[in-house]
């Protein structure tokens, strides 16, 4: 089982879609069908929403942090034969929580223990903030960390900072980049990726999510775009992504754990050094 935590410290990313699609992609016939749960972390709803569902008289993830029900007591099946631990605005409450528990950024790790053998994937969706709790608890049960960052004027800004929070964290994962809303046709998205690959090297995906108006309809849909359209370019690029993050599984995968005291601008002090890397998968 390998636990990805998308994350980033502001919203309007493209960090829903990107866990939700590459959920749905990772789920598909076409990889293989593998078993796979997504994971909303976030009090808003949104992968949620993305997948048609609301969270049912099992619970949610709010009760599977509070101990009071298991995750297959809470997940629901969702389309993509996905498995969905659903959230709702109710999961806010865990903030308070947390000032009167011990150990609270625990809770998801111990809460998914169980699950090695049954699941393949776990797909976390975080909160637009990467200092809470509910993103600590992501980033303890993470295998790797994936920092989405939006091909937009300040993005880049945005994800050093969003970085330097990363490495500040006790927890140990491997640190990946998603570049998204990428739309070729402009020069600043342009420039955003080529500033991407320059900071980040091969943390990298090689695979850009462009902007495609089948994702928000897929998302208005409650639907993987892999189950309403998979011939699209957009879902072609989940695919591609899907490949890169399979690899992740290899042991000869390219960079590997993010420790803290990892210098922000020269990667970790152990494996390779960020030297440069192949260009993106964009047609």
């Amino acid at each position: 089982m390998h636990v990805l935590a998308f994350v980033n410290q502001k919203g309007g990313c493209g960090k829903t879609t990107a866990a939700v699609n590459l959920a749905g992609t990772l789920a598909s016939a076409r990889a293989g069908g593998a078993r796979v749960l997504l994971v909303d972390l976030d009090p808003q709803g949104h992968a949620t929403l993305a997948c048609g569902r609301a969270p049912g008289p099992g619970g949610s993830l709010l009760d599977v942090l509070r101990g009071s029900a298991t995750i297959p007591d809470a997940w629901l099946e969702a389309p993509g034969d996905l498995k969905l631990l659903p959230a709702g605005p109710e999961l806010a409450e865990f903030e308070d929580d947390a000032v009167r528990s011990l150990e609270p950024e625990r809770r998801l790790r111990d809460a998914l223990e169980p699950l090695r053998g049954q699941l393949d994937w776990v797909l976390l969706d975080c909160p637009p903030r990467v200092d809470g709790v509910l993103t600590a608890n992501a980033l303890a049960a993470a295998d790797t960390s994936v920092l989405v960052v939006e091909t937009s004027a300040f993005a880049l800004q945005g994800a050093v900072r969003a970085r330097e929070l990363l490495v500040d964290s006790p927890w140990e994962f491997d640190l990946r980049v998603l570049a998204t809303l990428f739309d070729p046709r402009t020069r600043i998205a342009r420039e955003v990726l080529v500033a991407l690959h320059a900071r980040f090297g091969p943390r990298l995906f090689e695979t850009a999510i462009r902007s495609h108006a089948r994702l928000r309809e897929a998302a208005a849909r409650g639907l993987p775009v892999e189950v309403l359209s998979p011939r699209s370019r957009a879902a072609a690029d989940f695919r591609a992504l899907t490949g890169e993050v399979s690899a992740l599984l290899r042991p000869d995968a390219g960079p590997r754990a993010l420790v803290p005291g990892a210098t922000p601008a020269g990667g970790p002090r152990r494996g390779p050094a960020s030297t440069g890397r192949r260009g993106s998968v964009i047609p």
